[in-house]
């Protein structure tokens, strides 16, 4: 059992580090000791915005030099799986944002890597900790709902390569490994059924981006209750990832951490996706436990969505 602070090396200073820095703030006896960012200037600015002491550009010397227990990997996509390792080499925890890879082979490693250290390593599958979706799998759970189909919409305005602030984007954002990851995750992990049937299809590719801007995705469990997934990079609005529960016995909408009937009733839930989330990984290095969407845990969503990828070209 750890007892001491837990010191954290914040690796990324875009948007989603900001959103776990915020997270972080209401977690008691955790310190972020040093940020890590591939801009010198923006790494800096991030610092002085959330008052961190140490800052670093390369990301090997803040393993070795920053004194950290656990890192934080808010990092663009493509860098999730060699920097967990390098962060599990090191012997440091890791949480890492979605996807943990961009293909099997990588996030089978990477679980053999952190089972092997016997580290906690978690992936940031924040739908799994987001109020309306905890109380969504309890109803199904006891009986109250009976799921018939889950309707997921994810949509944002993705023609240049910009990121969340607008500002441009080193690397390029994907429908399926990251957008896609999420739902089809939260569908499996609700009904505790990985063995699902899917399909698909894809829009045409961007002439610059060189990735697909629309996506469809089904999915349908072994009890053959479906999932419809759609996914668009052309959409003008408005933004984010909304949620439909189609059941036997009511049709409820989620966003973020809000639940609605539809009649457009709020149902009153506690909790906040991030900041559970956060806690649970912080919980698992102080408990010496597994944490809930350990890198193990999360293969059997990243073998959907390799199928998936197969399946539309």
């Amino acid at each position: 059992m750890m007892t001491s602070p837990v010191r954290i090396l914040m690796v990324g200073e875009g948007a989603i580090a900001g959103i776990h820095m915020h997270a972080l703030a209401s977690i008691p006896e955790v310190h972020v000791v040093a940020v890590a960012g591939g801009d010198e200037q923006n790494t800096r600015r991030f610092a002085d915005t959330w008052g961190i002491e140490r800052v670093f550009t390369d990301y090997a010397h803040a393993l070795s030099a920053s004194g950290v227990d656990a890192v934080i990997l808010a990092t663009p996509s493509p860098l999730h799986a060699d920097q967990a390792e390098q962060a599990i080499d090191a012997g440091k925890h890791v949480l890492c944002e979605i996807p943990m890879s961009l293909n099997l082979a990588d996030a089978e490693r990477m679980t053999a890597r952190a089972r092997e250290a016997n580290t906690v390593a978690m992936v940031a599958h924040t739908r799994r900790f987001n109020a309306p979706h905890r109380e969504m799998k309890r109803r199904i759970r006891t009986g109250e709902f009976h799921l018939q189909h889950l309707v997921s919409e994810t949509y944002f305005l993705r023609r240049e390569n910009l990121n969340m602030q607008g500002e441009p984007r080193g690397w390029t954002d994907h429908l399926l490994w990251h957008h896609a990851c999420h739902s089809v995750d939260l569908f499996a992990w609700l009904l505790d059924d990985f063995d699902l049937k899917v399909w698909g299809g894809r829009g045409p590719v961007h002439p610059e981006l060189g990735i697909a801007m629309d996506m469809n995705i089904g999915l349908k469990s072994r009890n053959e209750t479906l999932a419809t997934l759609t996914l668009s990079f052309n959409n003008h609005g408005p933004f984010g990832g909304f949620y439909r529960y189609i059941g036997e016995e009511n049709t409820l909408m989620a966003y973020r951490d809000e639940l609605k009937d539809y009649q457009g009733e709020v149902l009153a839930l506690e909790g906040a996706g991030f900041q559970e989330q956060d806690a649970e990984f912080i919980a698992a290095i102080r408990e010496c436990r597994t944490p809930e969407a350990a890198f193990s845990h999360c293969l059997p969503t990243m073998r959907l969505l390799e199928t998936l990828e197969k399946l539309m070209g």
